[in-house]
């Protein structure tokens, strides 16, 4: 089943459709194609990969929950310290609770059990323990399906249209 990325009318990241449901929304004329993947659906009418909707849609903004699964799955199931993927992840408070860190997206990441003991009360500077990635809250909740999307290596071409997610 291949996807087909929603844009706004503003460029915006709206949601993750069937190529049945964008081409649908092509024939009717409510979304104009962005682009294509050089296959066709049928002659002249190229296989959808980004589409725009030609009006602007208003969509209420929606809280991410900050849970354990979420901050997992925003640092791709690996340790931020060393880049461990596995079953034996914890989560690392940043600047640690006991020094005034909080429980926020910019203060948790993902960590294996041998760096969080590693760093233990300080500060990953102190520590010597550079991050990879800098935490930060994601923008919508589309932020973890299109990551999905962009990790398994199918659709690159929804890399320029999703940076501020």
């Amino acid at each position: 089943m291949a996807k087909v990325l929603v844009l706004n009318a503003s460029y915006e990241p709206l949601n993750i459709t069937s190529w049945r449901r964008a081409a649908v929304l092509l024939i009717k004329g409510k979304a104009e194609q962005v682009e294509n993947n050089g296959k066709f659906i049928y002659t002249g009418f190229p296989f959808p990969t980004v589409i725009r909707l030609r009006h602007f849609v208003r969509v209420p903004y929606k809280e991410i929950p900050l849970t354990r699964r979420n901050i997992l799955h925003r640092d791709g199931h690996g340790c931020q310290y060393c880049g461990y993927t596995g079953d034996d992840l914890t989560l690392d408070h940043v600047m640690p609770r006991s020094r005034g860190g909080g429980e926020t997206w910019e203060n948790m990441v993902a960590a294996c059990v041998r760096c969080n003991v590693r760093k233990g009360n300080r500060t990953p500077q102190e520590a010597k323990m550079p991050l990879y990635h800098q935490p930060r809250k994601p923008y919508s909740s589309l932020y973890f399906e299109v990551s999905k999307h962009l990790k398994s290596g199918l659709h690159q071409e929804w890399q320029k249209y999703i940076i501020g997610l």
